[in-house]
């Protein structure tokens, strides 16, 4: 054999095994880490939803953040409910949190300013979550939904900041009635047969 040729043997074959092994790195990151995101379309209504006694009635303006531990779409909003959690308390808003009946894990610790409401009455009928609702000042439910449509959620593609804006500035909101397709996961119990 030629040197040359040899040497050009030998490049091809250092650079297709260089490719699959790149190619093999890449496919177990993306079966590791990365989730495919299938929109599902889910119909939020907050009729039945009450707050607890102790929290019912005028007050500050009330966000109940509704999460399931083992919900992959929980990353998607925790950056955005943090920033939430940091611009609307100063204004005197009161976060909440209500985890999913019958699940285990703990908000991330940048959440930790977040009270937790074990019982909300109305809150087994909710359709999916990662979800909010807002009461307003008199107590009144102004918003129950989704944080936002897509994948992922932030400042530019949430509903939060506009209704949390107008309840700081007076002005009423009603939207607790909302479809929406994104990352959802379905809240409702499964039932054991």
């Amino acid at each position: 054999m030629r040197p040359a040729y040899r040497t050009t043997l030998l490049a091809s074959l250092l650079a297709l095994v260089c490719a699959g092994v790149l190619w093999a790195a890449y496919d177990w990151f993306q079966g590791r880490y990365l989730r495919a995101f299938s929109s599902h379309t889910a119909v939020f209504s907050g009729d039945p939803l009450r707050l607890p006694d102790e929290l019912a009635g005028p007050g500050a303006i009330r966000l109940v953040h509704f999460w399931d531990p083992a919900c992959p779409c929980n990353v998607g909003n925790q950056q955005h409910l943090t920033e939430l959690v940091e611009q609307y308390v100063p204004q005197g808003v009161e976060f909440y949190a209500v985890q999913k009946p019958g699940s285990h894990g703990q908000l991330p610790s940048t959440l930790s300013r977040l009270k937790t409401i074990s019982v909300l009455p109305g809150s087994e009928q909710i359709p999916a979550s990662p979800a909010v609702a807002i009461w307003d000042r008199s107590g009144r439910l102004a918003y129950f939904g989704p944080y936002s449509e897509g994948l992922t959620c932030n400042s530019s593609n949430s509903f939060i900041e506009p209704i949390l804006q107008a309840l700081n500035e007076g002005r009423a909101v009603n939207a607790t009635h909302t479809l929406a397709v994104g990352c959802y996961c379905p809240w409702p119990a499964e039932v054991v047969k």
